[in-house]
């Protein structure tokens, strides 16, 4: 069992009732966060919010302090906390990010993608060189996504992958968020899973991609497909139609064995020679609990620095970004 695999199957041991943490944000997936503090046993929890409608009774069950009116006017209040999670909407993730670090935080995680520009999470890294700060892509530490790092490598490695990431338009919520994260919905949204394929092949050394039609609300294109070589000399290709069905999805295959993680949540291996997909066992923590929220928590909390390097960096995301930009045709 690889050693960070195995220290995620554990988490739930692990103490943190001696932590303070302070959120800042107010939606539904603030309370995923509050939720995964409360297993991780965290005590003292602080939440800034604009208006703390949606989270105001469950950090009232839970116990954690509340404040209104927003980061600009609460953020100067706050102690040095030993995380602070920022997860305001999009737009502001920057702005809230920057007076964190300003007011002397130093353990900060940002909700992915941190910003829609490259340029933005570059300027934001050249500001926290002494702090830490990752951005939440919660996905690459789900605990199936390191059983099948594990599965692989015990294989020889991996010797190709695809991906699809097609939207589910009519489920997107477009009163929630300004037009601008629309417009780059592939970055707000569709870079979740990219990121789990880059993570596991390498970045890409070589990139060709294609984009066709149009929508309203995403001018770039509504069909994606391509090819590529990572770093790693790997190939890979991608498709992703946002007018028709399917669903989110990576494989890769090794000299053995395909593996897919569809849904992203779970992991299915078809041995060589066969047609037959079976479903993989791993461990986690937490069952009742959204995958990789609370992993994430855990390793910004946890004292030993081998765990944070699971979570990207400003500088890694701003690569994903500029990745992202190619492969959904964004102007940079």
């Amino acid at each position: 069992m690889s050693k960070f695999y195995e220290w995620l199957t554990k988490i739930a041991s692990l103490n943190f009732d001696n932590k303070s943490v302070l959120v800042i944000g107010g939606s539904d997936l603030v309370n995923q966060y509050l939720l995964a503090l409360s297993k991780l046993n965290v005590k003292d929890i602080t939440v800034i919010a604009e208006t703390g409608k949606k989270i105001d009774e469950f950090c009232k069950e839970i116990g954690a302090k509340l404040y209104t009116g927003g980061f600009e006017e609460n953020l100067a209040k706050m102690n040095k906390m030993d995380l602070v999670i920022v997860a305001p909407p999009l737009p502001l993730t920057i702005s809230a990010t920057k007076l964190a670090l300003e007011k002397g935080q130093t353990n900060i995680l940002i909700e992915k993608p941190g910003s829609l520009y490259p340029s933005e999470l570059l300027s934001l890294s050249e500001k926290a060189k002494s702090q830490t700060v990752r951005v939440a892509y919660n996905r690459l530490v789900y605990p199936n996504f390191h059983k099948l790092k594990e599965l692989v490598e015990k294989e020889g490695g991996i010797t190709s992958s695809r991906f699809t990431f097609t939207e589910r338009v009519s489920k997107i919520n477009f009163e929630k968020d300004d037009p601008e994260v629309y417009s780059r919905w592939g970055i707000s949204n569709s870079l979740h899973v990219i990121t789990m394929a880059f993570e596991l092949i390498g970045m890409p050394k070589e990139i060709y991609p294609y984009q066709y039609g149009t929508l309203d609300w995403h001018k770039s294109g509504s069909i994606f497909v391509g090819t590529g070589i990572s770093i790693n000399d790997i190939p890979f290709s991608y498709h992703a139609d946002w007018g028709s069905g399917g669903r989110w999805g990576v494989e890769v295959n090794t000299s053995k064995n395909s593996y897919q993680l569809i849904p992203l949540e779970e992991l299915y291996a078809c041995p060589k020679d066969t047609g037959s997909w079976n479903a993989q066992s791993f461990k986690v923590a937490f069952q009742d609990i959204k995958q990789g929220i609370v992993e994430e928590v855990a390793i910004m909390l946890d004292d030993n620095n081998f765990e944070k390097l699971e979570l990207p960096t400003l500088k890694k995301s701003a690569e994903f970004n500029k990745i992202a930009e190619k492969i959904f045709g964004y102007n940079s």
